[in-house]
């Protein structure tokens, strides 16, 4: 079901452990799984356990308990917006506005185009520079103004 090279990724994780704790590699394998296949389908996170010997139920809960898991096919850009209280008090309400407004769906929707898929994020531990969001996981924007957000959205075009 998965690539070599993420097979190899994952056993580098699960070296990080002692062979009796393989299940403990199991968020950073559901993050490269995630990273080659787009999304993690419900076959995917029982490969995961199964190679990872632990109950398929437990990964499951990985999965679905952290945001940074998708867990349905998402867009070819995934911005999740902070919406905790730093944030919002700085301002993240009027950008989600802005957003919404922009790419013409809520949280939780893709446009019709499969570009981009919105999210709602929990606390990401920039509440500093708030208010912020995360491009496809691993971008983090900042200080975050409409203006800002126009310039991301068309640079993701």
């Amino acid at each position: 079901m998965l690539s070599k090279d993420s097979l190899a990724l994952i056993d580098a994780e699960v070296a990080k452990y002692p062979a009796n704790q393989k299940q403990s590699a199991v968020m950073a394998a559901l993050r490269i799984t995630q990273s080659e296949k787009g999304w993690l389908k419900p076959e995917l996170i029982e490969y995961v356990a199964d190679y990872l010997e632990m109950p398929a139920i437990a990964a499951y809960e990985v999965a679905t308990f952290y945001n940074m898991y998708d867990t349905h096919s998402v867009g070819r850009h995934k911005i999740t917006l902070c919406t905790n209280l730093p944030c919002v008090l700085s301002g993240a309400g009027e950008i989600a506005e802005h957003l919404k407004q922009k790419l013409g769906i809520g949280f939780g929707e893709t446009t019709e185009d499969g570009r981009y898929t919105l999210k709602e994020g929990e606390c990401m531990g920039a509440c500093g520079d708030a208010p912020m969001c995360l491009h496809n996981n691993h971008k983090m924007h900042t200080h975050l103004t409409p203006e800002k957000v126009d310039a991301l959205l068309d640079e993701l075009k």
